[in-house]
């Protein structure tokens, strides 16, 4: 997250109290942002994002996070927090990686546009394909997931492919994926650094790149072995 003083407050003030953890990565903003977000909420932890891009913002989140369940969503107000139970719900009940869809019932989106909606679908198209999944939005990141998984997917994306990243990650290690419906918002403030062909075409690479490493089940056995199912803590990670 940088520079996002004017939607931060609106996020925050949304997010239950019941999330014992609340993550703010920061990309050295230069604006009111972090004095904005402690007067919100006074209990988030604010953490230097390590390197540029979306993915370094999220990978550092994740590492800081220390509850059982990792929620993660940007800071420009195009994703509710009120959302979030649905999320846990799944995660509750047997499911470890759960994703939003902007495209199946009741989800929607007020934001893309017919270009972005047409890449996605080629994309999310190449995906199914070449994983046999079923899913309906691949570029969308609002997620949550067990957090003992995270050591083993070995995230390395930098840029806004990270969510796509994720997914195919799951998807290899056979995790159990949920998609629940989610309404993309328009950003309430500023402007979005995605851009759609270059952020595109690293989606697709790492679509290509992840499946030629092969599919295996072994990850979901040896983790799933490792521990119970997780208490219901968790860490609700902001970032843009």
């Amino acid at each position: 997250m940088r520079n996002e003083a004017r939607n931060i407050a609106w996020v925050l003030e949304q997010v239950a109290d019941e999330a014992t953890e609340i993550i703010i990565v920061d990309g050295d903003s230069t604006d009111v942002t972090i004095i904005t977000a402690r007067r919100s909420r006074p209990d988030i932890r604010v953490v230097p994002q390590q390197g540029p891009g979306k993915g370094s913002a999220l990978r550092t989140g994740f590492l800081a996070a220390t509850g059982d369940i990792i929620v993660m969503m940007d800071a420009d107000g195009s994703m509710s927090p009120s959302e979030i139970p649905h999320y846990v719900h799944f995660l509750a009940n047997g499911y470890d990686f759960v994703k939003g869809s902007r495209f199946i019932s009741g989800g929607s989106s007020l934001d893309i546009t017919w270009f972005r909606r047409l890449g996605n679908r080629f994309l999310l198209g190449v995906f199914n394909s070449l994983y046999h999944g079923h899913l309906t939005d691949l570029c969308y990141g609002f997620c949550a997931f067990d957090r003992r998984y995270l050591d083993h997917l070995h995230l390395s994306a930098t840029g806004f492919e990270i969510e796509a990243e994720m997914t195919v990650r799951a998807m290899q290690a056979g995790l159990r994926i949920a998609e629940v419906p989610s309404v993309e918002l328009p950003r309430r403030s500023g402007v979005s650094n995605l851009h759609a062909i270059r952020d595109g075409i690293r989606v697709l690479r790492t679509v290509l790149r992840h499946h030629r490493s092969g599919v295996s089940g072994h990850l979901y056995q040896a983790a799933r072995h490792a521990a119970g199912r997780p208490a219901v803590g968790m860490s609700a990670e902001v970032t843009a």
